[in-house]
C-alpha cells in the first residue's frame, strides 16, 4: 500500500508541475538554403581561419614528401607487384576464383 500511496504521490507531483509550467512553442525551422553557391558561402564563412604560417610549412613538406617517393621509384615498383599479384591470381568473380 505505501508503494501505491508513493506512485500516487510522484504522478500528481509530475501533473502539478506539468499544469504551472506555461507551454512553450517551438521556434518554426529556417527553410533550408537550397543553392549550391550559398550552402558553401555558409561553410565557408563559418570554417575557422588557419594562418598561413601552419599551413606553407605543411604544404612543403607534404611536397617534399612527394617528390622524394618519386624519384626513389616506390611507387613504380609497388604497381608493378601488384600487377604481377593481379596477373597470377587467376580471374575472379566477386572474389571468387573462376573454375578453370
Amino acid at each position: 500500500m505505501k508503494y501505491a500511496k508513493t506512485v500516487a504521490l510522484v504522478a500528481g507531483s509530475v501533473a502539478a508541475v506539468g499544469v504551472a509550467a506555461p507551454a512553450v512553442a517551438a521556434t518554426a525551422p529556417t527553410a533550408p538554403r537550397m543553392s549550391l553557391t550559398t550552402g558553401v558561402n555558409e561553410l565557408t564563412s563559418t570554417a575557422p581561419q588557419i594562418p598561413d604560417q601552419v599551413v606553407n610549412p605543411v604544404v612543403g613538406a607534404v611536397g617534399q614528401t612527394a617528390e622524394a617517393v618519386h624519384e626513389d621509384g616506390t611507387v613504380g615498383k609497388s604497381a608493378e607487384a601488384a600487377t604481377d599479384v593481379a596477373e597470377a591470381a587467376g580471374p575472379l568473380l566477386g572474389g571468387l576464383p573462376l573454375g578453370g
